[in-house]
């Protein structure tokens, strides 16, 4: 198998790597043990369930606004309300087991956030109103916000130092498997929905979410093997007491503060640049096709068509931004990503008419906008020491989501008040606001100057 980056020499090796027959140094993959391939497919599957569940809701959302939502109410702002309610019950969950992932392990916890996210959206299939509806995204949401911040702690302290960044840049990328298989829901149950098979079963919308609860089988697979990182149990067993997830120590240090901060604002830049305007471009595409005088199961259809396309180029994304910061380092990688990130988002939303241009601008915005979290899944456990590995992560990726919350709400806001410009055109509310919100991929690019450097320097003690 051919390596697909440079090979070192042994002059500049790190203490993990190993030289093969010729005397250069094995290709990363070759670092690994079957125990380590084990934890990066556990810990893959289930931020690819994560975020299969995540699509799920994104491309459900617009038809459970129109089922649970009296005809007189405002499908827009509700749509960002409920989708505020999922990301702040993401940034709780991420704030409460990323703390506990220090405390009593990453697996255990792992297999906790895995179960409640699988359950609670099995019962958002069963809603009848918007406010329940809204209960069970929040639950979920708590689920979805813990996996992230113990899985790649997991998978950052059980990998190589040579390895650590190109598996959990993997792990990420195959999270768009679980995108992709969410698109082919879509798409599946579109069609059936069109040759009228569901008429007696439920809604598509429905649907997606009992789909939604197989991940609760891998919970057993973690049950049975997954062991906790030796790092964090020399932490645990060790005889002097160790502070570990510890919300007060982590701010009273000033080099993990000022890295939480940090972290904090390149993730809330990249985030609500994702579900505040790139997720919602699925509702753009459904309003321009419902205007071309498309059916409800053609919109479907087609949105899982886009769902598909995007998580295409995310993947590539994500795999651009390891080898881009295997060659120039974090912070660059970053500032790349975050300048294009701008311009494909906003060209998507100006110029996005019709079937031909979902083929590739969406593609190109999924590429740019992805690639940034495939930069979290890498920079974020290299900013702190193991007894505040999965806190400080979980502060950066999940807490940030408050501020999101109030971005995808304060999109729903402005997409209804721009209602009155759109001149009939149901679409061009959601244009401007989408181009609009397009400023906030700027943040991340100020925050940079005071990011460390981490590129090439083992995980933080």
């Amino acid at each position: 198998m051919h390596d697909a980056f440079p090979t070192k020499t042994l002059s500049d090796k790190e203490p993990t790597d190993l030289p093969g027959a010729d005397g250069r140094l094995l290709p990363w993959y070759r670092l690994l043990t079957s125990y380590h391939w084990f934890v990066l497919f556990v810990a893959a599957l289930g931020w690819l369930f994560d975020c299969m569940d995540q699509q799920l809701f994104i491309l459900a959302r617009p038809d459970a606004m129109k089922a649970l939502l009296p005809a007189a109410w405002p499908e827009d702002f509700y749509a960002g309300m409920v989708t505020a309610i999922f990301i702040a019950g993401w940034a709780t969950g991420g704030l409460i087991f990323g703390i506990l992932g220090d405390r009593i392990g990453r697996a255990r916890v792992m297999m906790w956030t895995i179960l409640i996210y699988s359950v609670c959206t099995g019962l958002t299939a069963f809603s009848v109103s918007v406010w329940d509806f809204s209960l069970y995204r929040f639950l979920t949401g708590m689920g979805v916000g813990g996996e992230f911040a113990v899985g790649v702690a997991l998978v950052a302290e059980v990998m190589p130092d040579r390895a650590r960044p190109f598996a959990l840049a993997l792990l990420q990328a195959l999270s768009a498997i679980g995108n992709v298989s969410a698109a082919l829901v879509s798409m599946g149950l579109g069609y059936l929905a069109q040759t009228g098979r569901l008429a007696h079963v439920g809604a598509p919308w429905q649907l997606m979410f009992v789909v939604g609860t197989v991940p609760a089988l891998l919970a057993l697979l973690i049950r049975g093997r997954l062991k906790e990182p030796e790092r964090w149990k020399h932490l645990a067993e060790g005889g002097a007491p160790v502070r570990r997830g510890s919300m007060a120590e982590l701010f009273s240090d000033p080099r993990w503060r000022r890295n939480a901060l940090v972290g904090f604002v390149l993730a809330c830049s990249g985030a609500i640049g994702l579900w505040a305007i790139g997720f919602f471009s699925y509702d753009l595409i459904g309003k321009i096709l419902t205007a071309q005088g498309m059916s409800e199961g053609d919109v479907t259809y087609w949105k899982g068509v886009a769902s598909l396309v995007q998580n295409g180029g995310s993947v590539l994304g994500v795999y651009f931004f390891s080898v881009l910061t295997y060659y120039v380092g974090r912070r660059p990688a970053f500032a790349v990503c975050f300048f294009f990130a701008i311009l494909a988002t906003a060209g998507t939303f100006w110029y996005l008419r019709g079937i031909m241009d979902i083929y590739w601008m969406i593609p190109i915005m999924g590429f740019w906008q992805l690639s940034l979290f495939g930069g979290y899944a890498i920079y974020f456990p290299e900013l702190f020491p193991t007894r505040l590995r999965s806190t400080g992560t979980s502060f950066c990726y999940n807490v940030g989501r408050y501020v999101v919350a109030v971005g995808v709400l304060f999109q729903g806001t402005l997409t209804s008040w721009l209602a009155g410009f759109g001149g009939g055109d149901k679409a061009l509310p959601l244009r401007y606001a989408g181009v609009v919100m397009c400023t906030v991929f700027v943040f991340g690019l100020l925050a940079l100057p005071f990011a460390p450097e981490t590129k090439g320097r083992p995980l933080p003690e």
